[in-house]
């Protein structure tokens, strides 16, 4: 079956420090031996040190380990208990790697290298369970904090799923109002209303699962929502549009345009008796910014608890999909109420 980690993820790395550090340790005790002590006999003893530090080291990681799965606590006073332990243990298997070759020809009646040797494997061991549980502890802390990252990525999509579901009801109950007004007065342009719902609902519905669109799909929404609206308002409502070269795979929230444009129809058109100009435009500010307007003639009054939600909730979805760069802002100049949004382009 293909793994597709990472070559490093799939290295064991416990078996590669433990044969790196006890594969050191003869090579270690070769060099501490002056030079007419070295001999072939003297390096068998020294690979065997290695060897049964590997084999014993091993032995108590298997038994650390079976602890720590279990949950109990690995305090200081076991480790120290364990650095004691295992020291003598592998003191006593080299006295008897000694005992066995003999390398300097003679058997051991002099016991007053047992303090130094016992010394020696005492550190090793203190090494090795610093090492190892410091590695583990390092471990634990990635692990950690890659669920925080998880727990935290999954309260971002969570919020953004929520705050995309207030947007498909606001719209579409809006949309249906202008249906009701209209099919008492002319039930042919109602019907095409409802076929320009239909393709803006389908939109809003699978453009839900995502965080980000592309413009282009989001325009398209737009212009049947328009068209809806230009049934309604005929010549009172006057759009015109322009998106720059090579922006329309620059990626906003879904309905975040959308809901803009419906606002300035809401607050232009609809609330003027002579209508109102509306203008969309997209360009390229720099490599790594694009501003889209939406500006209508009008003023910025007072607006509604469901527009404050739009545009609350039209932030929040900026802010979760691409970044706190991505902003909304909203003005008024020379009789002009402009939304702008500021979008940071992906590298």
């Amino acid at each position: 079956m293909h793994n597709d980690r990472p070559l490093l993820a799939r290295l064991n790395w416990y078996w590669i420090f433990q044969l790196a550090g006890w594969g050191f340790l003869p090579l270690l005790m070769w060099a501490m031996l002056p030079a007419p002590l070295r001999s072939g006999t003297q390096a068998s003893v020294a690979i065997w040190a290695g060897v049964s530090g590997v084999l014993i080291s091993d032995v108590w990681h298997r038994l650390l380990k079976r602890r720590i799965q279990a949950g109990v606590r690995v305090g200081w006073q076991t480790m120290l208990s364990a650095v004691l332990v295992l020291g003598a243990l592998n003191t006593a298997v080299q006295t008897l790697g000694y005992v066995v070759v003999r390398p300097f020809g003679t058997s051991l009646t002099n016991i007053s290298w047992l303090p130094g040797a016992l010394m020696f494997w005492w550190g090793v061991y203190i090494v090795w369970n610093v090492f190892y549980m410091a590695v583990l502890s390092l471990r634990r802390a990635t692990r950690a904090e890659a669920e925080a990252l998880r727990l935290e990525v999954t309260a971002k999509e969570a919020e953004l799923r929520a705050l995309q579901a207030q947007v498909n009801p606001h719209f579409f109950f809006n949309s249906m109002n202008s249906v009701r007004a209209l099919i008492y007065e002319d039930a042919d342009a109602a019907a095409q209303m409802v076929d320009q719902l239909a393709s803006v609902m389908r939109y809003a519905l699978q453009s839900g699962h995502h965080d980000t669109v592309p413009l282009a799909a989001e325009m398209e929404a737009v212009q049947s929502y328009l068209a809806i609206e230009k049934i309604r308002f005929e010549e009172r409502m006057r759009v015109s549009v322009e998106i720059g070269i090579g922006l329309e795979r620059v990626r906003i929230p879904p309905m975040a345009l959308q809901t803009l444009v419906e606002n300035a129809v809401k607050y232009g058109v609809e609330a003027s008796a002579g209508g109102s100009e509306i203008h969309i435009r997209a360009q390229r500010l720099d490599d790594r910014t694009v501003h889209i307007e939406i500006a209508n003639l009008g003023a910025i009054v007072p607006f509604a608890n469901s527009t404050k939600v739009g545009l609350v909730n039209t932030r929040k979805r900026l802010a979760l999909a691409l970044g706190a760069n991505a902003q909304l802002d909203l003005s008024e100049n020379s009789g002009w109420v402009r939304a702008t949004l500021t979008l940071p382009e992906a590298a």
